[in-house]
């Protein structure tokens, strides 16, 4: 089939009146290109319905609209629309006709409309997109047509719309075996003999094995050829060696083209078991994983493959080699991304089954369409070699009841039918999977531990919960939901319950187990354990990266409000991340590759003087405020407290050059000590020792310099269409002020468009499409579609200085 990207020249507007007699196209119309998200036009309000779920952020109903003009013959050939994803509710509409519908906003969806076109002339392709019912989303969703449109053209006899799909059967260095399976479709009246032409291709075009043969299609049938190819010397696929293949099918009839397609794969083998873990490729592997959400910060949800990409490569360098996307179908964008750079996936179908977790969300649709998604999700991911790993849903309260397990199976063995070479898993909480049990517990796990801790109320649920969750997780009801829970999965995803592994691994020597989600500054225990137990094969922190909506749940707060559960507006990030927003790296990225192993230099984090001595509000998922820096205005001789995070045994921290003493950092303590002093300017040094000799060292220095810097983010693919911007006040974008606020303002002249701008700020309160923001702890970014020829990016600030950048 011939696929070309459909995202130019759409029409866009907001649908205030679903009914309408007079599909007329109103003057408010504006010409957008994809993706897009609607949402994010919107300005975020405190009287959100969504609240913090999104942002702050209000859905809407939309509607979008596109022109084809019809050839003579059009409606004679087979033309579709591929929909990498709209969200929600979307109808689709051929001058007028409903061609096709999907109420699931992750879904990647086809939509025939060959029949429907006029003989000749131009066709309206409207696209209606439901999305007011409020709130339908537990985290920031976007609205509308955020990811890819593709139109997709062949004759009458062609190969399926998903093209070849391929399973390596069995590979090692010297040879591998590769099964191409390819549909053909022939809606002619008439039977078809074809010949077929198989093709491998190496990363360098090289053709490496081919097959030929003849085939031959009933009328009105659908037919699927298999094709079993050796290649020697394989370049096997892993996080180490992501190398890549290509498959090229063709078809002939009577020596003339009918139709042809080819698909991107790589060769690789998974295998599983209690006694060596996850092995890829016979080598066993502890997936470092980091938990994301879809939007991509600034841009909202609007998905661009080289953003997916900048993600990617940023989470891998930080020292993650697996993604889960959380908690619905990843893009094909970032698939792709992954597939390139090397980095495993866990692909993820739902957020809710049979219960609601919102008003208006899936649960509505679910009875109905889980097949159809499910299989939606294992076609796009099919040949895609990052994904190792099928999450059949997350945090499903009704998992652990008999109806639960047995819908449990039904979802893993659809899996396992449409695609045998993957493992599957469900993300499960045990406190939520409890049930009605959960008073049970907690007022067992309150009895055990109220003479140790007189705050402890049976009825502070939230109480219990965070103080003795170990206690909690491993109670006897909740090890009896899991026995039915994880009985239909192949691997048993846990969230929150790292105190089961040792528990686990004794009375059920044979369950593989994930920390599926995970709180992230207890990764040092969590790695410990997933490295003591060969049945766990990894740990997936909440989250690698930060993300809209969620508001709060991860910010620092000293009053009630500022942040953490039931942070108040104007809060709108999630602010978890081992990454902020716009790609930077926070404390806890560094402290975690340590942890991993994978950094021998100390890293050195400083906590907020302004609050040094007050009690920090926090989740969970917080570990404090502190940041990389050493420049705090205006509190000299104040007392302030520093994280040093290092391998080795121990650690000496120096001020201008003055010993504030060596304390121990052995694995015991965490990889984590803390230093308290009075802040000064000057230099702040870390020196990380192993039976006494120098393992790495690292510098914090005060900077004062307010001038602006913009720098090129080098992360993006070659070619990118899309240049990250880097701006920060301060001597370089890599010595920064981050005392300094400063309100930034840009202008592009040329061809270049601002797809975004902002900074990391939980609680910033410019729009991302505006033209200006405010630096937070001294940083920002600006993201530019370039366009064909050279373009200036000027940026002011309104500390009287300013740079520009060409594009």
């Amino acid at each position: 089939m011939d696929k070309k990207l459909w995202n130019d020249n759409w029409l866009f507007w907001n649908s205030k009146d679903a009914f309408a007699l007079v599909w007329d196209i109103p003057e408010c119309a504006k010409k957008i290109q994809l993706p897009h998200d609607a949402m994010l036009e919107n300005e975020a309000h405190e009287d959100s319905l969504n609240g913090g779920n999104t942002g702050f952020y209000d859905g809407g109903s939309y509607t979008y609209v596109k022109m084809y003009e019809s050839k003579p013959g059009d409606r004679q050939r087979n033309i579709m629309l591929r929909f990498d994803g709209v969200y929600m509710n979307t109808f689709v509409y051929v001058n007028g006709q409903l061609a096709a519908n999907r109420p699931y906003g992750y879904s990647q969806f086809y939509v025939p409309i060959s029949h429907l076109l006029k003989e000749e002339g131009e066709n309206e392709i409207r696209v209606q997109v439901r999305n007011g019912a409020m709130a339908n989303s537990r985290w920031y969703s976007g609205s509308g047509i955020y990811r890819d449109v593709y139109m997709l053209t062949s004759g009458t006899t062609y190969i399926s719309q998903e093209g070849p799909k391929v399973v390596t059967e069995d590979c090692d260095d010297k040879v591998a075996t590769i099964k191409v399976e390819t549909k053909i479709v022939n809606k002619d009246f008439s039977g078809k003999e074809l010949s077929f032409l198989v093709e491998i291709y190496d990363e360098n075009d090289g053709l490496v094995n081919k097959e030929t043969g003849v085939v031959y299609v009933r009328g009105n049938e659908e037919k699927t050829f298999s094709s079993r190819l050796c290649i020697n010397a394989p370049r096997l696929w892993s996080e180490d060696t992501p190398a890549l293949y290509k498959v090229s099918v063709s078809l002939e009839e009577n020596g003339e083209s009918v139709d042809s397609d080819e698909a991107v794969f790589g060769i690789r083998k998974l295998s599983l078991d209690a006694a060596h873990g996850l092995r890829v490729n016979g080598k066993e592997v502890k997936l470092r994983g980091a938990c994301i959400h879809h939007d991509n910060g600034l841009l909202g949800s609007k998905t661009y493959y080289e953003a997916e990409y900048r993600r990617v490569k940023i989470l891998k360098d930080s020292g993650f080699n697996s993604i889960r996307m959380s908690h619905h179908p990843a893009s094909p964008a970032l698939l792709r991304a992954c597939d390139e750079l090397g980095v495993y996936v866990m692909d993820e179908t739902f957020d809710m089954w049979t219960r609601a977790k919102s008003d208006y969300d899936y649960n509505l649709f679910f009875t109905d369409w889980w097949k159809k998604d499910v299989e939606a999700m294992v076609a796009k991911d099919f040949n895609h070699p990052s994904v190792i790993l099928y999450s059949i849903g997350n945090e499903i309260p009704e998992i652990g009841t008999n109806e639960g397990s047995s819908l449990a199976a039904e979802i893993s063995d659809l899996c396992h039918e449409l695609d045998g070479t993957r493992y599957t898993l469900a993300a499960i909480n045990g406190v939520f999977a409890a049930g009605d049990a959960v008073g049970k517990i907690t007022a067992d796990v309150a009895g055990e531990v109220k003479d140790q801790d007189d705050s402890v109320n049976v009825n502070d649920f939230m109480t219990i919960m965070d103080k003795y969750m170990d206690r909690i997780v491993v109670h006897p009801e909740i090890t009896k939901v899991l026995k039915k829970a994880c009985v239909a999965t192949d691997i048993a995803g846990y969230n929150y319950m790292t105190a089961r592994y040792a528990l686990d691994a004794k009375e059920e020597p044979n369950r593989v187990m994930v920390g599926s989600e995970t709180y992230p500054p207890e990764i040092a225990v969590n790695w410990r354990e997933v490295n003591k137990y060969p049945q766990v094969i990894g740990d997936f922190t909440w989250t690698g990266w930060d993300y809209l909506g969620e508001a709060g749940v991860g910010i620092p707060a000293y009053n009630w409000g500022e942040g953490g559960f039931g942070a108040h507006f104007p809060a709108k990030l999630a602010y978890t991340g081992d990454i902020d927003i716009t790609g930077y790296r926070r404390p806890l990225s560094y402290y975690r590759q340590i942890v991993f192993g994978l950094r021998k230099e100390p890293y050195i984090a400083v906590q907020n003087p302004a609050h040094y001595g007050e009690n920090l509000i926090k989740t969970p998922w917080v570990m404090s405020d502190a940041i990389s820096s050493w420049t705090f205005a205006g509190y000299e001789d104040k007392p302030v407290i520093v994280e040093v995070y290092a391998a080795g045994d121990e650690v000496e921290l120096f001020l201008n050059d003055e010993s504030l003493g060596r304390k121990s950092i052995e694995e015991i303590d965490n990889y984590r000590a803390l230093f308290e002093t009075k802040y000064a300017k000057g230099t702040l040094k870390a020196i990380a020792y192993k039976d006494n000799q120098v393992v790495g060292e690292y510098v914090l220095k005060t900077v004062e310099a307010e001038k602006l810097n913009a720098s090129f983010d080098t992360n993006t693919p070659i070619d990118s269409e899309l240049a990250y911007v880097n701006i920060a006040v301060g001597e370089s974008n890599y010595t920064v002020n981050s005392s300094v606020e400063c309100k930034l303002t840009v202008e592009i002249e040329g061809d270049a468009e601002l797809l975004g701008i902002g900074s990391g700020n939980p609680k910033a309160q410019d729009s991302y499409l505006g033209n200006s923001t405010y630096t937070w702890n001294g940083r920002a970014l600006a993201i530019v579609r370039k366009g064909k020829e050279k373009a200036v990016l000027k940026i002011s600030g309104d500390n009287g200085y300013g740079t520009e950048i060409t594009i």
